[in-house]
């Protein structure tokens, strides 16, 4: 598949997720299998007047060596901030730039951006065509089934980031109302596929390599990004690339799975700091060991662990505990 000028791998994208997929994750699924990722999203108009100062937005920009192809995510409504961040960020390592008009948090859609603006698709043209003239690098959407199910216009919006010169459309099949509980209606991105000629990609309830095969079948749509069944669960592109190409695949054993939190929280802890890294980390330890046996109790025993050392010796413990009992 390919994104304006940038030719992708076999396999599926990993979703931006807010305070989730950083710099380390990313890496982590591109060792296996990821064909491409996108960065946690970034304030176009946050960035514009801290000008780098602020390191919250300066971390969300680093990238790790070994890390594949990489698109950095900006969102924003207004078209000359947008556009002013696309220029000054175009050289930091990414190879595309995707817009974001999908989140669903309150305090992005309070502001009228995220999946706010499906309820404004002149707005969205108007964005997405000044960060095309602003940036070489391609220009993606990332749009939602609509805001509601009064107003499901996916596939209108994606024709005017088409007309806007996007060079592709993600397609969350989930209403902004739904945030994401219920099924997603792959119905609204075969729509949209029928709409546009540009890369469409699909994004919801991809939970495995047969998931994603179904989806390419049942829409037609060029593409897969994974966000939550990512989480903790980074072979989860493994499985998918091989489930494209008919190759066989083995899911990881428990004691492999803690192997790679521990490897996560030693990436955690070289971008931020150790205990910075212990915070990020809670979360992610608790994906991976979710349906090991005893790990309800190892959850609640992790939380009350403030020293990354002592994390360590009762990750690999709960590691040892796991193979012997496999």
């Amino acid at each position: 598949m390919r994104i304006g000028n940038i030719e992708l791998p076999a396999g599926a994208g990993l979703a931006p997720m807010a305070g989730v997929t950083d710099a380390a994750m990313r890496l982590l699924c591109f060792e296996q299998g990821a064909a491409w990722a996108v960065s946690e999203m970034l304030s176009a108009k946050g960035w514009i007047y801290s000008r780098g100062k602020n390191r919250n937005a300066v971390e969300l920009l680093a990238r790790l060596p070994g890390e594949g192809a990489g698109g950095l995510q900006l969102f924003g409504r207004e078209p000359e901030y947008v556009a002013r961040a696309a220029a000054e960020l175009e050289d930091r390592g990414f190879l595309f730039i995707d817009l974001n008009f999908g989140c669903p948090a309150p305090k992005i859609t309070g502001n009228g951006e995220g999946s706010a603006m499906m309820r404004e698709p002149e707005q969205i043209e108007r964005v997405v065509s000044a960060a095309v003239r602003a940036t070489k690098l391609p220009v993606t959407a990332k749009i939602r089934a609509g805001w509601d199910e009064t107003c499901i216009n996916a596939p209108e919006v994606a024709e005017l980031c088409e007309r806007a010169g996007a060079s592709a459309v993600a397609v969350h099949a989930r209403t902004r109302a739904q945030q994401y509980a219920g099924r997603a209606d792959w119905r609204i991105i075969r729509e949209v596929k029928a709409r546009v000629s540009i890369p469409v990609l699909g994004n919801g309830d991809v939970r495995s390599g047969a998931d994603a095969l179904r989806m390419m079948e049942e829409t037609g749509c060029d593409g897969v990004i994974v966000g939550r069944a990512a989480q903790g669960n980074p072979w989860i592109f493994g499985e998918i690339r091989a489930a494209m190409l008919g190759r066989p695949w083995r899911p990881p054993s428990p004691g492999e799975r803690v192997e790679m939190a521990l490897r996560h929280f030693e990436l955690e802890s070289a971008l931020h700091g150790e205990k910075r890294g212990l915070l990020e980390m809670r979360k992610h330890i608790a994906w991976y060991v979710s349906g090991l046996p005893g790990a309800s109790h190892f959850r609640q025993s992790l939380n009350d662990l403030t020293e990354p050392d002592a994390v360590r010796d009762v990750l690999c413990a709960f590691g040892q505990a796991c193979e012997k009992n496999a």
